[in-house]
This record gives C-alpha cells, sequence and structure tokens, in this order.
C-alpha cells in the first residue's frame, strides 16, 4: 500500500468521508485510500494491505467501515459468481468484468450495453418485480491482447 504523504489527498479523502456523513478516522482513511488504489476490494483484501499500518485492527472493523462505507453512497456492494463479496469505488453507472480465474473485477465503459439493458426493460412487466437499477456483469478470463 503507498503511504498518504500528501496533505492535499488526505483531505480530499476527509472531505469525501465526511460529505457522506461519517467521521473521518485514520483507518476510515486508510480504507478509502486503498480502494481509490484498488477500485474493487474485497474486506480480506483491505485487511492484508493494511496488516503493517494497523496491526491491530480488526476484520469486523474492516467490514464495519466497509458497510458504511456502501450505506452512504461512498462505494458499491457486488457479489462474484462465487458469493465473494467485493466493493466498488466507482459508483457511476458501468459494465464489471469478472475475471474466474483471478476472482478480480475490472470496470468497463459501455453505457450503450447499459442502455440497451435498459430500453429493453422499459416496456416489459415482470409481474411482481420492480427494475430500480440496470447492472451489467460480464464472466469470463483475461486473455493476452494481441499488439
Amino acid at each position: 500500500m503507498r503511504q498518504i504523504f500528501n496533505d492535499n489527498i488526505v483531505q480530499d479523502i476527509k472531505e469525501k468521508i465526511q460529505s457522506a456523513g461519517l467521521k473521518a478516522t485514520p483507518q476510515r482513511i486508510a480504507i478509502y485510500d486503498i480502494m481509490l488504489n484498488m477500485g474493487h476490494v474485497s474486506a480480506d483484501m483491505v485487511i492484508e494491505r493494511l496488516r503493517q499500518s494497523y496491526p491491530s485492527l480488526t476484520r469486523a472493523t474492516v467490514y464495519n467501515v466497509l458497510e458504511s462505507f456502501e450505506k452512504s453512497g461512498l462505494i458499491v456492494k457486488r457479489y462474484s459468481p462465487s458469493n465473494k463479496m467485493f466493493f466498488d469505488i466507482n459508483t457511476y453507472d458501468h459494465v464489471h468484468l469478472y475475471d474466474k480465474q483471478e476472482s478480480t473485477y475490472r470496470d468497463y465503459s459501455d453505457i450503450s450495453l447499459i442502455e440497451l439493458v435498459r430500453d429493453y426493460l422499459k416496456d416489459k412487466h415482470i409481474p411482481g418485480f420492480d427494475v430500480e437499477k440496470v447492472e451489467v456483469q460480464l464472466i469470463g478470463r483475461s486473455v493476452a491482447v494481441a499488439e
């Protein structure tokens, strides 16, 4: 994990956390910084990154911080196909690419695909269900790109 030395970055993170109605504790700042650097993380990934800086930080504390971030709208919670919980720092509409071999997420910007699904569902009536949000997740594996 990179150390936060830049006062401007720390201040930006504090303001972001406080604007969500949360207290900007050192642990919350450190966890949000990890989210900024990694994008998609599990609680275990956060714990691993914080082990040296915060050796007494418990798994429960990390989960509680991530849950408070999610409830306040700072991050989005998602589940992998294997039902592992991940948290995403990017709350805007985007497509998720899930690499099932690496158990990792990557963002893919394709608003047309999301709009296509929204438009398709707009005039559909699904009995007993109201669609509130469309999230698109593509599952596969990363492959080398020919140059």
